[in-house]
């Protein structure tokens, strides 16, 4: 990607050398846990995300396994309430906020933009452990009477509930400073720390998505730490902010909650978009079609984020005026998430497309996003709404935006840059099992809800009538499926790690930079500092060298 300028130094004594392989430069548990390196902290973040994601699903397969019948199956009315909010919360909160920010971004961002590290390394593990003190708060909850709330913790239920909410409350209070940590220091990051040459004209669009993001993260987070704070007095103290019998107003809760959490929505799928930015270019080798618009609806998305949250509260009582701008906000947001699928299309028109694992991901996500956005202009349309509202078509829209298109553009960015993480490869023909398993899993689950709840059933009901009965046992089968590829994926990742074939330096013959480093990279990132040429997808700018596998 251009031409070494500097080279970086050599180790001192009792100094790890900064050009040995970042796994290998320190040994010893205690180097992990107050390492300063961003890869590192990057990979603890990984597998934290992960073992959310379990507890998550798992909380997902005890709800889908009770609603497979009519009546009781496994559990009663109250520990459903608890079940579903569980998976709501930790999936929200401790999976899918995080994990492609804090796991993939920790670790790519600062080598695809030539730097040694995050601009605050220290802060950066500050904000690793505040997330895992918030968890341990969620976690208490959890063993300690859980939360029945729903994952709004919408008010004035939650205020008089007994179940532990304070508790659960804290643990994301808590890690929304994570969130504001790790953004500001990826803003400082992308300004401060770019290599030379590395104009914005330049960067790749993953860089581009992280820092939109963390616009959201640094003036949306603060709202829902004051938000769940207000809550957390209110319980105590009986403040009278949203309580009706003190003069309060729970609706004003729900203005709060959603101000952060519509620009949230934004903070988990812009980050999806990123990675999937990186995938169709490596597997068509061809530059994005229309670089700067990709690139600025992604700042378009960060901004339009803040001002649509209304459209959760169309029959909370707003004025009918209220409703009808938020409606036409809400249709706005549509333009520039379709200029990133035409933009997508358009690139893999003509492409060299290669359908490895990571770009089967990609495609799914265009395909899944697609249609939780199509499904969005239907709750965008006020008299629509009022049919679909908190029926289990909301249910199946928010899942398609966040797992057809979150998770898919996560676990896509997993497998694509899986090898420079570990320096193994993995089974290619497991990978394709995996997703041919996850991709008809979870359309098998939410088809069905979309159509129950096209016909009238309510979310978050512990029975239903016997009508719905057949869509509730296809959708409890297809999350079986779901699981078993989740499951397929977990075993893939352990066994390469245990037993995978060394990776060379560039598997997929990528012309962007973080693939110009050593594989696993060196702890400095680069034996040699980078002076940047050409963008990274100028695949005719790039040379054999760079695009060759050693």
């Amino acid at each position: 990607m251009g031409a070494a300028t500097t080279t970086v130094p050599r180790a001192q004594p009792h100094h790890p050398d900064p050009n040995e392989n970042y796994l290998k430069a320190e040994r010893g548990i205690m180097s992990w846990l107050v390492t300063l390196d961003h890869k590192r902290i990057g990979i603890m973040y990984l597998i934290s995300v992960i073992l959310a994601f379990a507890v998550g699903g798992a909380f997902a397969l005890g709800v889908r396994l009770e609603l497979f019948s009519r009546g009781r199956t496994i559990m009663d009315a109250d520990q459903y309430n608890r079940a579903f909010t569980l998976h709501g919360v930790v999936m929200v909160f401790l999976f899918i906020i995080p994990s492609i920010p804090a796991a993939l971004g920790n670790f790519i961002l600062p080598i695809q933009l030539g730097a040694k590290d995050v601009a605050f390394p220290r802060l950066n593990l500050m904000s690793y452990y505040i997330y895992v003190f918030g968890a341990c708060f969620a976690l208490y909850s959890m063993v300690n009477g859980a939360v029945d709330t729903g994952w709004t913790f919408y008010t004035p239920y939650s205020m008089r509930t007994a179940s532990s909410v304070i508790p659960m409350v804290l643990g994301a209070f808590i890690m929304g400073f994570s969130s504001i940590l790790t953004g500001v220091n990826f803003l400082v990051t992308v300004h401060k720390l770019r290599a030379p040459g590395q104009t914005w004209t330049k960067l790749p669009l993953f860089i581009w998505g992280l820092y939109s993001t963390s616009i959201i993260q640094v003036l949306a987070t603060p709202v829902l730490a004051i938000t769940l704070l207000l809550l957390c007095l209110e319980r105590f103290l009986g403040l009278g902010i949203f309580d009706p019998k003190l003069g309060g107003d729970p609706v004003l809760f729900q203005h709060f909650f959603w101000f952060y959490s519509h620009p949230a929505v934004y903070i988990m799928i812009v980050p999806g978009m990123a990675v999937v930015n990186e995938i169709i270019a490596t597997f068509t080798r061809r530059a994005i079609v229309g670089y700067m618009f990709v690139a600025m609806s992604s700042l378009a998305l960060a901004l339009l984020g803040f001002l649509v949250w209304g459209h959760h509260l169309f029959v909370s009582g707003m004025s009918e005026y209220a409703t009808m701008v938020f409606s036409g906000l809400t249709f706005l947001v549509a333009i520039p998430s379709g200029v990133k699928v035409f933009n997508w299309v358009a690139t893999l028109y003509k492409g060299s497309i290669r359908l490895e694992s990571p770009m089967l991901y990609a495609l799914s996500f265009i395909f899944l996003f697609t249609i939780g956005g199509l499904t969005g202009l239907f709750l965008g349309m006020l008299a629509i709404d009022v049919h679909l509202h908190d029926t289990y078509f909301v249910v199946a829209h928010f899942h398609y935006v966040m797992v057809g298109g979150t998770v898919m553009g996560f676990v896509g960015g997993l497998h694509y840059w899986w090898p420079k993480m570990t320096g193994k490869l993995y089974s290619e023909g497991m990978a394709k099992v995996a997703w041919f398993l996850v991709f008809i899993g979870f359309n098998v689950t939410f088809i069905a809800q979309f159509i129950m709840g096209s016909r009238g059933m309510p979310r978050r009901y512990y029975d239903y009538l016997p009508e719905f009965e057949i869509f509730h046992k296809v959708s409890t089968i297809g999350s079986w499926i779901l699981g078993a590829g989740f499951l397929t994926m977990l075993a893939m990742f352990i066994i390469s790690l245990k037993s995978g074939a060394k990776s060379t330096r560039n598997p997929w013959g990528s012309a962007a930079l973080e693939w110009q480093t050593p594989t696993p990279p060196p702890l400095a990132n680069f034996i040699k500092v980078p002076t940047i040429t050409r963008g990274p997808y100028d695949y005719h700018l790039a040379t054999e060298e760079e695009l060759s596998e050693q």
